[in-house]
Order: structure tokens, then sequence, then C-alpha cells
């Protein structure tokens, strides 16, 4: 086990294969190459290394790789000074819970230069409680909705000709017929078509609205999953191009796997799941609370060759770090209601 963490710990840092003669230097007790060689071979016959074409040297395995996750890997938490860097990287005055969570997000990938994620999960559970629309001026409206979670968007539209109270009326009540208490994700393109069709003679009059409702409805969905530093995935030459495209593009194959309600840290490779889009990926994952709630999860997404002895810690004081500050602004809130009632 020793020399198996020791050979991922060498290849993670140079991504060349690694030999015997490499391994006598970084081991902390001392034995001859050749027992060393019959180790990394009965490794190699277990399944854990490999030859990756005529070289000496050996490089993990999927399967050992997985194996150093969950027994190797036990890395010491940040320095004092890691610590004050990252208090000052969020050392800032918070108006919402969406700002907390992407300053995290922001220094994360700064800090670690790899492309960091995070989800809300709190829309998972968050439903449409009202939508309203509103004359503001001569052919001027603003379409508002709001989320049982009290999130709120707004929306303002032009229209060619102004509405006549008779469809105002029906749209505020065909909207609140038909949307109110859907969950966030559930409307699909079939539902869409369909909610088209039951507008009848009023779809050609109201449909830019009714398009103004469905781009507000796909920023709340689009706002649950967000990633920073996208460059750091386009630069890494482990990765497809046309994969990180791909995610770039769609990065919704993650909502699925960060959506989990994890507890403690969680690596997750590309091999497991189906969902990922960028092959030879690894994903590292914390979830974060609100008042002892799980809201959301924030997480480092890089190649296998990650190195989890350095972005694990990170990622544990960062999710403990926005847990403290959105219990804080929870706690907050609740002692400003209380003092209005």
């Amino acid at each position: 086990m020793k020399i198996l963490e020791a050979v991922v710990d060498e290849f993670i840092r140079t991504g060349e294969p690694v030999g015997s003669k490499t391994l006598t230097n970084r081991l902390d007790f001392k034995v001859s190459s050749a027992t060393i060689r019959n180790e990394m071979a009965l490794l190699e016959q277990l399944g854990f290394l490999e030859h990756p074409h005529t070289s000496a040297g050996r490089v993990p395995t999927f399967n050992g790789l997985r194996l150093y996750i969950d027994k190797l890997v036990s890395p010491p938490p940040l320095s004092i000074e890691e610590k004050h860097l990252v208090d000052s990287m969020m050392d800032k005055s918070f108006s919402t819970e969406q700002e907390v969570i992407q300053t995290a997000s922001n220094a994360l990938a700064e800090i670690t230069r790899h492309a960091s994620v995070y989800t809300k999960s709190s829309n998972n559970f968050s439903v449409i409680a009202k939508v309203e629309v509103i004359p503001t001026g001569h052919r001027l409206y603003v379409l508002l909705m709001v989320t049982s979670s009290g999130e709120v968007k707004n929306k303002m539209c032009r229209l060619e000709f102004d509405l006549s109270p008779e469809q105002l009326a029906f749209f505020a009540n065909f909207m609140n017929d038909n949307l109110q208490g859907l969950n966030a994700e559930s409307l699909s393109n079939t539902d869409l078509q369909k909610l088209i069709s039951a507008m009848g003679g009023y779809v050609m009059t109201l449909s830019p609205l009714l398009k103004a409702v469905i781009e507000m409805w796909d920023e709340i969905n689009d706002s649950k999953l967000g990633v920073a530093g996208e460059s750091n995935l386009i630069t890494c030459s482990e990765f497809s191009p046309m994969e990180v495209a791909k995610f770039l593009e769609s990065r919704k194959s993650l909502s699925t796997l960060l959506d989990r309600t994890f507890s403690g840290i969680n690596v997750l490779f590309s091999k497991e799941n189906d969902t990922f889009v960028i092959s030879n990926s690894s994903l590292v994952v914390k979830g974060f609370e609100k008042s002892n709630a799980n809201v959301g999860a924030l997480g480092v997404l890089g190649p296998m060759r990650l190195d989890y002895k350095k972005v694990i810690p990170y990622i544990d004081y960062f999710t403990d770090k926005v847990t403290d500050i959105l219990t804080k602004i929870d706690d907050n809130d609740a002692q400003m209601k209380e003092s209005e009632d």
C-alpha cells in the first residue's frame, strides 16, 4: 500500500511512468530496488498498476486510483497561512446566498488552478408560487415570477400593441392555473407545447409574454449549476477540446451528480459515471449547509491525475466557510423578521 501510494503521488506530480529507482528515494522505509520491483509486479497482477507502453515504469490504473482515494489519501488540514488566504478571499459583505457561493467557487478555482463547480440543491424543492404581468408604460410590460423558496425573477417585454384588461386578466389567470405549484425542473417541451395550444385564440397576442416566462424558467434552472475557472479546462492537455466545448455548452450533465446529498468529501471518476461529458476526469465535491440543512455542493473538476492531497483540504475548508456564512445570513434574516413582527 505504501508503494502504491508513492507511485500515485509521483505520477500525479510528473505525469510520467514511475520506476523502482525513483521510489527508493521517496519511501520512508529502506528496501532494495529488487523488493520494490517485486511489489510493483504484484500490484500490476492485482490490477492496480500497469505498463503504459515499453517503459520500465508503471502508472496507476483506474482501480489503483480508486484504492488510493478510498484507503490511502489522508491529507492534513490547511496551514494557518492557507486558511488566512481563504478567509481574506471570503471576507466580504454578502447580500445574497448566490453571491456567497459564486465568490467561493471563483476563489477555489483561482487557488487550485482547476475548474470549480457548484450547485444549489434548494431549487429541487422550489415550486412556482406566482406569475404576474404588470403594465409599466406604453406597450411595456414586466413579467414577475416568484418561487416558493423566495427567488424572484423579472423580465421586461415590449409589445407591438397595448393589451386590453381582458387579455391581461386571461394571461395572469392562465399562467397561475397552469404553472402554480410546478417544480422548477418539471416543465418539459411537451408541456410547453400543451401550454401554447391551450392558449387558443390568445396565442398570437400573448406569445411574447409566454416566451419571457419560459426564459425566466430557464434562468431559474441554469442558476442551479455554476462553473468557474473554465479556462483551466480548456488549457488542460489531458482533456479533449471537443469534450470540454461540449461540457461548456451544456453543463447540466453534472447536475445529477452534484444534486446528491453529500456528507464529507466525495471523489467521483468519469469512468464510474455515464453523466460525465469529459473523459478521464474526476470531480472532488462536498456538500454545504444552511442552518443544518443541505442546500448545495461545491467541488473541483479536473483530470484523474489531480493533486487530491492539495485539493481536498481546500474544498473541505471552503464548504465549511460557506456553511458558516449562509447560516449567519439565515439567522440574521430570521432576527430581522422577528423584530418586524
